[in-house]
């Protein structure tokens, strides 16, 4: 492995862990020795790389260095466009325009040879077209999301019972068939999931949601069992 695709792969290490790692788990994940681990991160301290740390106790890489994108693998070029051409087949207007100017920043910056894997890919992506009903709530769900305020709705069960419900909204799930918002609901007094296809009459309301979003997420992964 040349050095720069070396200390690429280092930078990605260290991105994928929010908690400081070891120097040697460092090695072994690149599989060189650790002498080489610590040699590659004084030269990235040298470059400006905020990895703070010290052999024996890990290293965690603070926000805000960035290496140039002319690095990508073709693999890694490969599954950005295919996500990239999912969403533009599945999400809503805003999320489909904001994939095709991502593939376009990245071929701007690609070698020929690695863009050609966005020209000309092997990988297509089959999603199937988002219903009416999902493309009306899925905007509102994500300015809900964005801004951190309540969202009240028409909701219809699967037994078709209809109920008009104001929820905290969490998180979006894109399933295959369905997508589905994580919410506290104020009617249950709990957290629910919601189909967007199974929404109507889609409101933001202007009320600002009693907990921070990201407090929200942290009690929903904990009522559902991820923590």
């Amino acid at each position: 492995m040349a050095r720069a695709e070396r200390l690429l792969e280092l930078m990605q290490a260290l991105r994928r862990r929010r908690a400081p790692v070891a120097g040697a788990a460092l090695a072994d994940e690149l599989r060189v020795s650790l002498r080489t681990v610590y040699r590659d991160i004084a030269a990235l301290q040298a470059q400006g790389a905020a990895i703070e740390g010290e052999a024996g106790f890990g290293y965690v890489l603070k926000p805000g260095f960035t290496l140039p994108p002319l690095m990508f693998a073709v693999d890694e070029v490969e599954a950005l466009a295919l996500g990239a051409r999912w969403v533009e087949g599945r999400a809503d207007e805003g999320l489909a325009r904001a994939a095709k100017d991502a593939l376009a920043k990245i071929a701007a910056v690609l070698p020929p040879e690695r863009a050609a894997a966005l020209d000309w890919p092997t990988l297509l992506a089959g999603a199937g077209r988002a219903g009416e009903a999902e493309r009306v709530a899925l905007p509102l769900a994500r300015n809900a999301l964005k801004e951190e305020r309540k969202l009240r709705f028409a909701y219809a069960d699967k037994d078709g019972r209809r109920s008009e419900r104001v929820v905290w909204p969490v998180a979006l799930g894109f399933f295959e068939s369905v997508m589905m918002l994580a919410a506290w609901c104020e009617t249950r007094v709990a957290f629910r999931h919601f189909r967007l296809d199974r929404m109507g009459r889609v409101e933001v309301l202007p009320d600002r949601l009693p907990k921070a979003r990201r407090t929200l997420l942290k009690d929903w992964r904990r009522a559902e069992g991820f923590d």
